[in-house]
């Protein structure tokens, strides 16, 4: 994912949003892949019926990971920090994204 991205320059929030999400689903697919049959043997059922259900748990799950993690990154002052950080402030000021970061870090009435 990070190498397709870095090749066809797509912005750097967007290729760290990507590739973010797709480590949660395959290390997600990784333990149902190995869960599920072994949890499905001990109820009783027939753990090759397993398949299926991953199918459609990762279909779900690999959807709704992704627009939770692209959109934490790029909805909040994370995708334009590292817009900043990997392009030197090009895209966005640097005390824009200083002051943002500063701002998410301060509770609510204390300044």
């Amino acid at each position: 994912g990070l190498i397709r991205a870095s090749v066809f320059m797509v912005p750097v929030a967007e290729t760290v949003a990507i590739t973010t999400s797709l480590y949660m689903i395959v290390i997600s697919s990784v333990c149902i892949g190995a869960l599920l049959p072994l949890a499905m043997n001990r109820c009783g059922l027939d753990p090759a019926h397993s398949s299926t259900t991953i199918q459609v748990l990762m279909d779900i799950l690999g959807v709704s990971t992704t627009v939770w993690v692209s959109g934490a990154i790029l909805n909040t002052s994370i995708g334009p920090a590292l817009t900043a950080l990997f392009h030197h402030g090009a895209a966005v000021g640097e005390d824009d994204v200083a002051g943002a970061a500063t701002d998410d870090l301060l509770l609510d009435g204390a300044e």
